[in-house]
């Protein structure tokens, strides 16, 4: 799934003003729109492991791939989010259980 964040969004006001990010809370809601799109709503969800390795800015395109990763109860996923091929983050979601 692709998504772009406007130069217009909210979210950028003060993140920064010269130099404006697109916050990772934001990255993050993406990820989690793209599952619920995939699996219908999920509840409370963990987030045990959350990494940003390079910045989004805005109107830049990015595209997340998600992944279903083993568990015995539960159920668990990795999503990646890249630009051009260049990860930016990396986010293991968990729905109805403990890490």
């Amino acid at each position: 799934m692709a998504f772009v964040v406007p130069g217009t969004h909210p979210c950028l006001a003060g993140h920064f003003p010269d130099d404006p990010l697109v916050p990772g809370v934001v990255i993050v809601d993406h990820v989690i729109a793209a599952l619920e799109a995939r699996h219908g709503p999920l509840g409370a969800l963990q987030l045990p492991q959350v990494k940003f390795v390079q910045p989004l800015r805005p109107d830049e395109a990015a595209q997340i791939e998600i992944e279903s990763l083993p568990r015995d109860t539960g159920r668990r996923w990795r999503a990646r989010v890249s630009r051009a091929g260049v990860l930016l983050a990396s986010v293991e979601i968990v729905a109805g259980g403990a890490p």
